[in-house]
C-alpha cells in the first residue's frame, strides 16, 4: 500500500520526477519524461505495480529528512541504536538542456554517518503503467554488479550492488560503514541502445547542486513565510520541462480529491491557466527569461488557426490528450478510476484566453521584448475570444455537467480585452482598439447586470451560488477588492463554503459539476481568501489563514492539490503548481499589505 501523499518528496531532473516516501521507497516514476508511462506506479497501487525501496533492515530506524539547501537533492538520514546513516536521492540535471537527451539517471547515494547500517533495497520494474513485466538479466561483474531489464522500447540499467530475484522482484543488501559511501545508480535508455556507462557521482552531484541553488539564489523576495516561498518556486521550476519550456500542473496523475471517490485526473500536463498563473508568479520574484521560453512554447503549440486552441497540451505542445481508464491499476486507496490522459482537453473554458493575455501583460510590463510573432499571436487570441464571446464554457473548475455563462470566465473575456486594449494604448503596439474597447465596456456591463444577485457576485448566470473563483476578479481588476459587491461576495463565501476554515472551490452538491460524490478544500482558494483579506485591512484574519495554509505542507515544503480537514490529510495530485502558485502570491499580498491587480 503505498504511503499517505504528504509523505512523499519530490525528486526532479526537469524533464521528470519520482516521488520517494518517507520509508525510502521510490514510489512514482515516469520515464523519460513527466507525461510518459510509468516504471513504478506503486502510488497507484501496491508494490507489485513498480518501487525501489532503499531502508535499513533495523525495522526499528528512525527516519528524518530535508532537501540539501535549496536543491532536489532530498538527504534521508536513518538512526538506529548503534549506527546512523544517511541516503542522498537526487536526478542529475544536465545544465545545457540543448543537448540531445539519451537517459534519465536517479543516484542514491548510501553514506555511512556512524557505526555500521545494513541497507536492505527491494526492487519491482513495472513499464508502461504496471503492464509491462520486462525480461530481466545480469550483465555485470561480481566486481561491477549490473542489472538490466527492458520491455519494448523502454530499458533500466541499475547499477551498484549485487541484487538476486525473488518472487517477481529483485532483492539486495548494501552495507556502510562510518566514513564509506555506496552508489546506487538507476538509468533509463531506450531499449534499442546499448547501456550507457554509469555517471560519476562525484562529478554530476555538485553539479546538480549548484544548478538548483543558483537558480534558487537569484530568487527576489523579502517578507514573511520566506522559506515556504522559496521551495514553492522551485517546485515550480521543477514542473518546467528543461528543454520544451511546458509548465506541467503536477507530477502525478489519478491522485483522489477524495479518497475512494472517482474525481481522479491526470494532471502531467500543460493547462494554459495554471502555466500563465505559474509564469506570473516566476515574473513577480525575477525569472523573465522563462516568461520568454514559455511564449516561445505557446507558439509552438498554439500554432495554426487560433480556432483549435486547446486548454492543455502535452509538455512539448502534443494535443492528442485522449482520456482513458487503466484498469491494470486499482488507484491510490482503491480509489478509481485511474486515469491516463484529460478530457478537458476537448472543453471549452473561455476564461483561458484571459489568463495567457493577462500573463503575456506582465511580461511585457516586465521588459520581455516583442518578437514578430508574439504580438500577432496576441491578436488571433483576441479575434478567437470575439467569435467565442456569446458561447458559455465549462469554467475554471473543468466541470463535466452542463456549461454555464461562469462569472470567472466571463470577467476574464473582460481581462482579454483589457489587456489588448492596454498594450495598443501604453506600448504602441497595432491592432482595432476600438473593437476591443467596445467588446470590453460590453463585458462588463453584461456581468454588473447578469452576475449579481443579492449585492454578491454569482457561480454563474442565474444562480444565487457563489464560487471561490470570484476572489479573482479583484487580482485581474475587474473591480476593487473593497467594491462593495465583492465585500458581501466574501460574506456569502464565508457563510457557504468554508469548510473547517478552509475554502471549498463551489458546493459540490448542486449538481454543478456532473460528478458523484465530494470534495475537499482546494488549496489555492484559502490562499486567494489570505490575499482577499490583506487587500482589505483584515491583516490578522489573513496572517491567520496564512499560518494555518503553510503548517499544511508536509517537512519537505510540499502541497497536493486539496486538504481533508477531517481526515487530517493532502489529498489529490502532488506537488500541485496551483497550490504553490498561490502561496507565492498570498505570501506577496501580506509583504504589500494589499493586492496589486495582475
Amino acid at each position: 500500500m503505498a504511503s499517505r501523499i504528504e509523505d512523499y518528496a519530490l525528486l526532479s531532473n526537469c524533464r521528470t520526477a519520482a516521488l520517494v516516501s518517507r520509508e525510502g521507497s521510490i514510489d512514482w516514476l515516469c520515464l523519460p519524461r513527466l507525461d510518459s508511462a510509468s516504471a513504478f506506479a506503486a502510488l497507484l497501487g501496491d508494490e507489485d505495480h513498480g518501487r525501489w525501496e532503499l531502508r535499513p533492515a533495523d525495522p526499528d530506524a528512525v527516519v528524518t529528512r530535508s532537501y540539501d539547501r535549496d536543491t532536489f537533492v532530498l538527504i534521508t538520514r536513518w538512526r538506529t541504536a548503534d549506527a546512523t546513516a544517511e541516503v542522498h536521492d537526487f536526478m542529475p540535471i544536465d545544465p545545457d538542456p540543448g543537448v540531445a537527451i539519451r537517459r534519465t539517471d536517479l543516484i542514491r547515494r548510501v553514506v555511512g554517518v556512524h557505526g555500521s547500517m545494513r541497507f536492505e533495497q527491494r526492487l519491482s520494474i513495472r513499464f508502461d503503467y504496471s503492464r509491462a513485466m520486462p525480461w530481466v538479466r545480469q550483465t555485470g561483474t561480481p566486481e561491477r554488479p549490473r542489472l538490466v531489464a527492458m520491455a519494448g522500447p523502454d530499458a533500466i540499467a541499475l547499477t551498484g550492488a549485487r541484487l538476486r530475484a525473488a518472487d517477481h522482484e529483485h532483492r539486495g543488501e548494501v552495507t556502510v560503514a562510518a566514513g564509506e559511501t555506496r552508489d546506487l545508480q538507476l538509468t533509463w535508455f531506450p531499449s534499442h541502445r546499448e547501456a550507457p556507462e554509469p555517471l560519476d557521482v562525484d562529478t554530476v552531484l555538485p553539479v546538480t547542486k549548484e544548478w538548483w541553488q543558483s537558480w534558487a539564489d537569484r530568487i527576489e523576495h523579502r517578507g514573511p513565510h520566506h522559506e515556504k516561498v522559496i521551495r514553492s518556486l522551485l517546485l515550480l521550476r521543477a514542473l518546467t520541462n528543461h528543454e520544451t519550456g511546458g509548465i506541467a500542473a503536477a507530477a502525478t496523475m489519478s491522485l483522489p480529491e477524495e479518497i475512494g471517490g472517482e474525481r481522479n485526473w491526470d494532471y502531467r500536463y500543460v493547462w494554459l491557466r495554471d502555466a500563465a498563473l505559474t509564469l506570473e508568479a516566476l515574473l513577480d520574484h525575477g525569472f523573465l527569461a522563462l516568461a520568454e521560453r514559455w511564449r516561445e512554447w505557446l507558439l509552438r503549440a498554439v500554432a495554426g488557426d487560433p480556432g483549435d486552441l486547446q486548454i492543455m497540451y502535452g509538455l512539448a505542445g502534443e494535443r492528442d490528450l485522449t482520456e482513458w481508464v487503466l484498469d491494470d491499476l486499482p488507484g491510490y486507496e482503491a480509489s478509481g478510476p485511474v486515469r491516463v490522459g484529460n478530457g478537458a482537453a476537448s472543453q471549452y473554458q473561455a476564461d483561458v484566453v484571459g489568463e495567457v493575455m493577462v500573463t503575456l501583460a506582465a511580461a511585457r510590463a516586465a521588459g520581455l521584448a516583442e518578437t514578430e510573432f508574439a504580438w500577432p499571436l496576441e491578436r488571433a487570441l483576441l479575434r478567437f475570444a470575439a467569435e467565442q464571446i456569446d458561447r458559455p464554457d465549462h469554467g475554471l473548475w473543468e466541470i463535466r455537467g452542463d456549461p454555464h455563462m461562469f462569472t470567472h470566465s466571463r470577467a476574464m473575456i473582460w481581462a482579454a480585452f483589457d489587456r489588448g486594449v492596454r498594450a495598443v494604448e501604453e506600448f504602441g503596439l497595432d491592432g482595432p482598439v476600438e473593437t476591443w474597447r467596445d467588446l470590453r465596456e460590453r463585458m462588463r456591463d453584461e456581468i454588473d447586470r447578469e452576475s449579481v444577485r443579492n449585492g454578491h457576485f454569482t457561480q454563474y448566470y442565474g444562480t444565487d451560488e457563489v464560487d471561490a473563483s470570484l476572489l479573482l476578479l479583484a487580482e485581474v481588476g475587474f473591480c476593487a477588492p473593497d467594491d462593495p459587491r465583492m465585500l458581501a461576495t466574501v460574506e456569502r463565501m464565508e457563510q457557504t463554503l468554508l469548510h473547517d476554515g478552509l475554502l471549498l472551490r463551489y458546493r459540490t452538491d448542486t449538481g454543478v459539476d456532473g460528478l458523484a460524490g465530494g470534495e475537499s478544500p482546494f488549496l489555492a482558494c484559502s490562499f486567494w481568501l489570505v490575499e482577499q483579506y490583506a487587500a482589505t485591512g483584515r491583516l490578522d484574519d489573513a496572517r491567520e489563514l496564512m499560518g494555518r495554509l503553510c503548517g499544511l505542507t508536509n517537512d519537505v515544503g510540499m502541497l497536493s492539490e486539496e486538504y481533508d480537514p477531517i481526515a487530517g490529510r493532502q489529498v489529490g495530485n502532488t506537488p500541485q503548481a496551483f497550490s504553490h502558485l498561490a502561496l507565492v502570491r498570498a505570501a506577496d499580498a501580506l509583504t504589500r499589505s494589499e493586492l496589486r491587480p495582475r
